[in-house]
């Protein structure tokens, strides 16, 4: 039952054409079926329930270490030195998580925008824990804090386009963004200036970081891919407004950059690459496959996840109504959207393993971004700290240590 388990979850290391590996999943996870229905050791059950729920390569690495030290604890030829360690270095590392968040906590406040933005969410925890799914390693706090910063901007500016702002205010701001001129927010409404204005600072720091650290210009490609993302927004508030429901071909094709990975994934390259180089920011300009291929699964778990709440209280229809709508299916229609993750689980797979210009760090990053979204998707919308599986993570991952075996 292990090697078939190791088998299982090797197979979802798989590119396209690798046929033989695709049976032998199937193969795999007959067996594992059918071994949990004879009296197999519970542990090795409890492992077997949870790769049949999310395979390991789906997973979220910090999240995974909190659920495999409680599944150790508990096995009979545990070791309780490495367990012993295994808890302090998780505590450690969730320590510089906390500082990184006391951190973003004081910068959130001090923009005002929770407070002056009522109909935005307030989502700092989860924007937060986000950035820990990407990249967790102690090292990497500039990173989390930058990051923090993006996703809590892209937020609240999603919530403007969804929820709140006029379609000639969102035209009015889509031109602002694109042309990067801070005299072009004078026509913006007073809620939108504070938005453009926190935009463009926010980004412009991060710029001026990179130009003292590396000596490069970059605010070029910032401003180009929160542009990309406005206009994606605004070409959805279009949809909307005209009732129109588009293929799913169309839906993906803008969707994939209205889910925000180009902008993340942008913003991780400056954040984690060094050196910075001139193949690099030719790849990052026109979107790299490896950032299509994350973006997408963001974009396909997000909407398996949260599709029919958004249509609830206002929104374009997503890729499972347009497939429906296409097709004319029902019930098949969320098994094609798992599948099409699945596919492009594969072309990831591929993309991340052959030469590309990127380092190894933002390969994980996108890897992982990939995966977050899926932990946070899986059980329906989890980007709300209302929401109990986010909130017991969030309590897992950032507030409560591990107890040591000393104080059990």
């Amino acid at each position: 039952m292990k090697g078939v388990l190791c088998l299982y979850e090797a197979s979802y290391l798989c590119v396209q054409g690798e046929s033989t590996l695709e049976q032998a999943r199937d193969f795999a996870h007959r067996h594992l079926g059918k071994g949990l229905e004879h009296n197999i050791d519970q542990n090795l059950a409890i492992e077997v329930n949870h790769a049949l729920e999310l395979p390991l390569h789906w997973r979220m690495p910090r999240l995974e270490a909190r659920w495999f030290i409680d599944v150790y604890e508990k096995r009979q030829d545990m070791n309780p030195i490495l367990l012993e360690f295994a808890k302090l270095d998780f505590n450690m590392v969730q320590a510089t998580h906390q500082e990184d968040l006391r951190h973003m906590s004081s910068w959130w406040r001090s923009t005002r925008l929770g407070e002056k933005l009522k109909f935005a969410r307030d989502r700092l925890m989860e924007n937060f824990l986000w950035t820990v799914g990407e990249i967790f390693e102690p090292q990497y706090g500039y990173y989390r804090r930058m990051s923090t910063k993006v996703n809590t901007l892209i937020t609240i500016i999603n919530d403007v386009y969804d929820i709140y702002g006029t379609l000639d205010e969102l035209e009015l701001f889509t031109n602002a963004v694109d042309r990067w001129d801070i005299n072009a927010m004078d026509p913006l409404p007073e809620y939108m200036k504070l938005c453009f204005l926190a935009l463009y600072n926010s980004t412009n720091e991060m710029a001026y970081d990179a130009l003292k650290e590396h000596g490069l210009h970059i605010i070029f490609y910032l401003r180009k891919a929160w542009a990309d993302l406005c206009k994606s927004y605004l070409l959805e508030a279009k949809w909307y407004y005209s009732g129109y429901t588009p293929s799913l071909q169309e839906y993906i094709s803008n969707s994939w950059i209205s889910i925000s990975g180009p902008v993340i994934l942008d913003n991780a390259y400056f954040l984690v690459a060094n050196p910075i180089t001139k193949e690099a920011l030719q790849s990052l300009e026109r979107y790299h496959n490896i950032i299509r291929w994350s973006s997408m699964i963001l974009r396909l778990s997000d909407d398996l996840g949260t599709s029919l709440d958004e249509l609830k209280r206002g929104d374009v229809p997503k890729s499972i109504q347009c497939y429906m709508y296409e097709t004319g299916a029902s019930e098949e229609a969320r098994k094609h959207i798992s599948y099409l993750i699945g596919e492009t689980w594969k072309k990831l797979n591929e993309d991340g393993a052959v030469e590309s210009p990127f380092p190894e760090t933002f390969i994980g990053i996108a890897t992982n971004l990939a995966r977050m979204a899926q932990c946070m998707y899986q059980h329906g919308d989890g980007f709300g700290i209302e929401y109990g599986e986010t909130k017991d993570r969030v309590l897992s991952l950032l507030v409560e240590p591990v107890p040591s075996l000393s104080s059990e």
